[in-house]
């Protein structure tokens, strides 16, 4: 088996070492990452300038765009072999709910999306990302990923992916299906003055996680509260965003007003 890796926290990181480490008895492991970190880039594509990737030791390529930018010059050409799986991770923190919008990760993970098996995006969840500074520190994420492949990736109808979160605790408790949360508005943005009198902003954290369950959803609870559980959340993503629910709806409004 043929697999890709890539990722938005660059190609020295960690998390996507671990991750490589765990998954090479399965197969050969192609990294194909950023040559720095592109974290919130989502699904964007360098269109305005040429790529460079540039081989940095056997089997692994550094480039000099984003996330989805990997995956894409991987599975269109860079190659003269077709890859049979596609993961974009570790990454360093969680990628839950409405984060998934901005994520790299998860952007990395869509644009595998046209494999016959489903893309994964893997994210280590845990309180104080900074201290991920060493591989071993993602070895419990990359070892259960390992053996989440190997027991064979679960089948999806075709363009979806499969968003994982993995928690980090002492003992995981299991793994659960889950559906992405959601999370309240941003906090508000940081405003500043630079050295030279110039008004500058910080994007402000990330919303509340949004803590009650969503109706209609039996037996199913969120990305959110898997995690916060201890259990490692598996979410089905799809590349189709159509609320199929409200077409009619909107489609009524739209003749009522001609």
């Amino acid at each position: 088996m043929n697999i890709l890796l890539a990722n938005d926290d660059g190609v020295f990181a960690p998390g996507i070492q671990a991750l490589a480490h765990a998954l090479r008895p399965l197969g050969r492991v192609v990294i194909v990452a950023p040559e720095s970190e592109r974290s919130g880039f989502s699904s964007a594509l360098t269109l305005d300038r040429p790529l460079r990737a540039v081989p940095i030791a056997e089997d692994v390529w550094a480039v000099n765009g984003t996330p989805a930018d990997c995956v894409y010059l991987s599975m269109n050409g860079l190659f003269d072999f077709e890859f049979d799986l596609v993961v974009s991770g570790i990454n360093s923190g969680a990628n839950l709910g409405d984060d998934v919008l901005y994520s790299g990760t998860v952007g990395a993970a869509f644009e595998g999306r046209l494999m016959k098996q489903p893309a994964l995006a893997v994210s280590l969840a845990g309180s104080n990302v900074r201290s991920y500074l060493h591989p071993n520190d993602y070895a419990v994420a990359a070892k259960w990923m390992h053996d989440f492949i190997a027991a064979g990736v679960p089948k999806l109808p075709p363009r979806h992916i499969l968003n994982i979160n993995i928690p980090d605790v002492e003992e995981l408790q299991g793994a659960q299906i889950t559906y992405q949360g959601c999370r309240t508005q941003s906090k508000p943005i940081t405003s500043h003055v630079d050295p030279r009198g110039r008004q500058v902003y910080w994007i402000g954290l990330a919303g509340e996680a949004v803590a009650e369950p969503r109706k209609n959803v039996a037996d199913i609870q969120s990305d959110f509260f898997a995690v916060a559980n201890g259990y490692v959340s598996i979410t089905p993503i799809q590349m189709d965003a159509t609320n199929y629910e409200v077409l009619s709806s909107l489609q009524n409004q739209l003749s009522a007003m001609r």
